[in-house]
């Protein structure tokens, strides 16, 4: 099957257009929470606190998540993560319009929020295999994750523009593209579903890190996508940047939030054209530590046009990063064991992401926004060197298909 014919199949495309809704809802709700909190508190650690506050329920939750994802209909699950994602906008919304929201609402929303997301992350996932043909998988990871980082422009640059009209107006319009993605997920008709429904237990809630323990490969593209990301994370500190080194607006914050996204749609874009069949370890740490230089580059800057290069150039080597880890957690798990191994994979995202803007909120609190940044990027190329030692089947490995997955 080509490429052009993935969007033939009518699942694949409601699956398409329901992710990127979602993270695109997502999006607009990150730019005008991170704004609205900044400029409520003036505060570089309520930005890290924001992260943490979505990052916890994502953590304490995941495994359940991924549970509930291998033994229900991961179907349902999504949308009613969705639709619950889209009830917090609508809080976030009418707590702007009446003046009552705070930063305590702000965390409990963000808290809420992160709790829809252990649920949708590893049930989203474990969706796509079931959707296209085995070979068409890489293919289809790559032009999903094309269509999700563009929302990732476009979320931030019209969370930003319309916030000219108040939080509230972005907050509203993200309920109901929310609410939109949830009615499309609702539609899709999946060709397998969980065979069993074996009770909860701590073995079967801790299977997915038991299997990933044994598959190095997997492990080392986690751990290196954890730590990478985790020391260099900017996200947080993008409104500071945004207001006090580039002296910007929200218009500002919302293409500097569009900046990464926009390179990770440049490469993902190479990616489907030509899709990556060899030197796939040496490749993936080669674009780590180019992630990690674009941030040492956007941490000295106080130039608006360098730093959205650099993000874009970050961006751009991060999506390289996330294609080989996808596939090679997709390709070499098995049905019944995706959801927990996805939902793993979240608790290594999350922290990634959601700790890793704490983490990089605390920092700055303490030395300074632009230290924490160049001391981020310079921590990412340290992981760099030592994930190569610790992972060396990783670093060797030639092409994305074990013999037996290729089978």
């Amino acid at each position: 099957m080509t490429r052009a014919s993935l969007f033939k199949q009518p699942q694949f495309t409601r699956y398409l257009f329901s992710q990127t809704g979602s993270f695109f809802a997502y999006q607009m709700l990150s730019v005008a929470v991170g704004w609205q909190i900044y400029d409520i508190t003036n505060s570089a650690l309520s930005l890290g606190l924001v992260g943490l506050a979505g990052f916890l329920p994502q953590f304490l939750l995941s495994l359940p998540a991924g549970h509930v994802a291998d033994r229900y209909d991961r179907r349902r699950v999504v949308y009613l993560a969705q639709a619950c994602q889209g009830a917090m906008a609508i809080v976030l919304a009418a707590g702007s319009f009446a003046h009552w929201l705070d930063s305590t609402a702000i965390y409990v929303c963000a808290f809420v929020i992160g709790g829809a997301r252990a649920f949708y992350q590893p049930a989203q996932q474990a969706m796509l295999p079931a959707l296209v043909e085995r070979e068409d998988l890489t293919s289809a990871i790559s032009i999903a994750n094309a269509f999700r980082n563009s929302s990732a422009i476009g979320g931030p640059a019209l969370g930003g523009g319309l916030y000219i009209l108040g939080a509230d107006a972005v907050y509203a319009l993200a309920a109901v593209i929310f609410l939109t993605a949830a009615i499309l997920t609702s539609g899709i008709k999946l060709t397998t579903q969980p065979k069993s429904r074996e009770p909860a237990t701590l073995k079967s809630l801790f299977a997915g890190f038991v299997y990933i323990r044994g598959q190095p490969a997997i492990l080392g593209a986690l751990s290196l996508d954890l730590f990478a990301v985790l020391l260099g994370s900017v996200t947080a500190l993008l409104p500071i940047y945004a207001r006090d080194i580039l002296h910007t607006g929200p218009w500002g914050l919302g293409v500097l939030r569009a900046a990464p996204a926009i390179g990770a749609v440049l490469m993902a874009i190479v990616m489907v054209r030509y899709p990556l069949d060899r030197r796939v370890g040496h490749v993936m740490f080669a674009s780590v530590a180019v992630f990690g230089a674009a941030n040492i580059v956007f941490g000295i800057s106080d130039l608006f046009a360098l730093s959205c290069v650099a993000l874009i150039v970050a961006g751009g080597a991060d999506m390289v990063s996330v294609v080989i880890r996808s596939t090679l957690v997709q390709l070499d798990t098995p049905d019944d064991m995706r959801g927990r191994v996805a939902a793993v994979n979240s608790v290594f995202i999350g922290t990634s992401n959601q700790l890793g803007q704490f983490w990089a909120g605390v920092v700055a609190a303490m030395i300074g926004a632009v230290p924490a940044v160049i001391i981020g990027g310079i921590g990412t190329l340290v992981v760099v060197a030592v994930s190569m030692r610790l992972f060396p089947g990783l670093v060797t490995r030639d092409t994305l298909a074990t013999p037996e997955t290729k089978s």
